[in-house]
């Protein structure tokens, strides 16, 4: 093959987001720290879906139209540092590609290369043994082998492929924290992905989404997913114990789930032991009952009818559409406010604290789901404001709040990303606010707020490892300190006031608390008397986050 047209990258794009898509569990699991938000895979999962969504009803036959439509998809559904990388290593793709009909090898090797460029130019401080070195080494390797051999597009593919296999490879002995853990990059392992499910399709193989994936744990069962066209009907859950054999059919499992299979989609078919568990979408639940029944006795049963749920989300969504249209025509018939302010974050108690403080607009997300490039400039735009700050509030959503007010350069507004990496940063940076000063003394008050605060959490490890020279415990409570891992217990209060420890000292003026979803009320007395008791020059504010994974939010000024 010589060259690849529209059409052919249309299906190169699919099978690449497919591709990924059917491997992202495995590249969340490459988190290098051992908390419960590894979330590259989900992330680059995401935007690639969001590009290929672009695309995939498109019919272009020419080859920057349909590069030039991922690359906008892929942009307004960038999550996450890994998939704003993503994003922007496709659009240098796309730009290299402009006033071109066809994809020829020399153009390949190009289109990578300002792909590299591009991704390096969007990151302020670029880190290697990244994905971006891993797209920097495997371009280069291929401008470099074009210049003295003849290749066909898919030894091309294939050589970039290969170099990036080896990059990736190399990644641990780039950032030693790789090397520590014992992993190479997730991000760079994502775009590997992308890149075999592009290289398949090149081939005439477009990789399609798995219907049957296969997990196996030792000690677990085994469980089967099917996704297949949404139908509405009846959600049927059930819990059944097989036998006994003397009045029951043999169980095979592989027979079993290939008539459920037959019968709806949605399926998931637990089996551990003599209890097997499931989960279907169908139209008919009364003959999946009645078959299941051949093989066991129901220990518990729920179905649900979702036609009718459907008919009143409909309902609700249109209310809700037309309540917002009200709302926006009310606001676009005001004039600008001078300021506004908008805060991601995740948690009731969370949002309120941050509304308290005069930030108008929230927009759901954080460490186990970014919000998109697109989520965070559609609440910069409803902020109906001149001058409007952003607070990321996470380090892995800085890029995308980066990337949106790039978008809305256009809008004459002006956007100010405070770069708050943690809550208590954002909390801090946004409570200096000033509607008095204005936007850029404003802006330099707030940075200079955020970076004396102290951050700390407190989550569970979902595995073993040694890491910042501590031991971790699989289940057990990790202190993270400033993004670093200091201390890890079995019991999350020892943690915690271990971590306090760590945290508070006799310059420490206020200490704010912000308790997960997890800790109850009732021990709220208890934490404020032990830590004014122990830290009587400081002064100690708890409030309820009710955020989801971090059992403790602390922020010490």
């Amino acid at each position: 093959m010589r060259n690849i047209d529209g059409q052919l990258l249309k299906q190169m794009i699919i099978s690449g987001a497919n591709n990924l898509y059917n491997s992202y569990p495995e590249i969340d699991a490459l988190n290098v720290f051992p908390v419960p938000d590894g979330d590259t895979g989900m992330n680059m999962n995401l935007t690639m879906s969001s590009g290929a969504k672009e695309v995939q009803n498109r019919n272009d036959e020419n080859v920057y139209d349909i590069a030039f439509a991922f690359s906008k998809g892929l942009l307004m559904g960038a999550r996450g540092n890994s998939g704003v990388i993503t994003s922007q290593i496709f659009r240098g793709f796309a730009q290299s590609l402009e006033g071109k009909n066809i994809i020829k090898t020399k153009d390949l090797a190009e289109a990578f290369s300002n792909g590299t460029k591009v991704a390096y130019k969007a990151v302020m401080r670029p880190v290697e043994g990244t994905i971006l070195t891993v797209i920097r080494e495997s371009s280069t390797a291929l401008t470099e082998k074009i210049k003295t051999t003849d290749l066909s597009i898919e030894k091309a593919f294939d050589y970039l492929l290969k170099e990036a296999r080896a990059s990736l490879k190399r990644t641990p002995e780039l950032l030693p924290v790789l090397k520590e853990v014992g992993v190479v990059d997730s991000g760079g392992a994502g775009l590997i992905k992308i890149l075999e499910g592009m290289y398949s399709a090149i081939l005439g193989d477009v990789v399609e989404k798995s219907t049957a994936t296969s997990v196996e744990e030792k000690g677990g069962p085994a469980t089967l997913n099917v996704e297949g066209e949404e139908e509405y009907g009846y959600c049927t859950e059930f819990i059944m114990r097989l036998g006994p054999d003397s009045v029951k059919k043999p169980f095979v499992e592989k027979r079993f789930v290939s008539v459920l299979e037959s019968h709806g989609n949605s399926l998931v078919v637990a089996c551990i032991d003599d209890i097997v568990k499931v989960h279907i979408h169908t139209l008919n639940p009364g003959g999946i009952l009645q078959y299941a029944q051949n093989f066991g006795e129901f220990v518990t049963l729920k179905i649900e009818n979702m036609t009718e749920q459907h008919t009143h989300i409909l309902e609700e969504k249109k209310n809700k559409d037309k309540e917002k249209e009200e709302e926006e025509n009310r606001k676009n018939s005001l004039p600008l406010k001078d300021f506004a302010m908008v805060a991601i974050s995740a948690g009731e108690g969370i949002d309120e604290t941050f509304k308290e403080l005069g930030v108008s607009n929230i927009v759901k997300g954080g460490q186990t789901m970014n919000p998109s490039i697109e989520d965070i400039a559609e609440a910069i735009k409803d902020s109906h404001a001149k001058n409007v700050f952003v607070f990321p509030n996470n380090a892995n959503i800085i890029m995308a709040a980066s990337q949106a007010a790039d978008l809305l350069s256009d809008e004459n507004i002006n956007v100010y990303v405070v770069p708050t990496k943690t809550i208590p940063e954002g909390v801090v940076a946004a409570s200096v606010f000033n509607p008095d000063a204005d936007a850029e003394e404003n802006f330099t008050e707030m940075k200079n707020a955020f970076n004396s605060v102290k951050s700390g959490s407190i989550t569970y490890a979902i595995k073993d490892t040694d890491i910042d020279g501590v031991h971790v415990t699989k289940n057990h409570f990790m202190g993270i300190l400033n993004k670093h891992i200091v201390v890890c217990k079995e019991d999350k209060f020892d943690c915690f006031y271990e971590l306090i420890g760590r945290m508070v000292d006799e310059e420490s003026i206020v200490v704010t608390i912000f308790l997960g979803e997890d800790i109850d009320e009732k021990y709220v007395d208890e934490i404020n008397e032990k830590l004014s008791s122990q830290y009587p020059d400081a002064e100690f504010e708890i409030r309820h986050g009710n955020q989801p994974v971090y059992s403790f939010l602390i922020g010490v000024e």
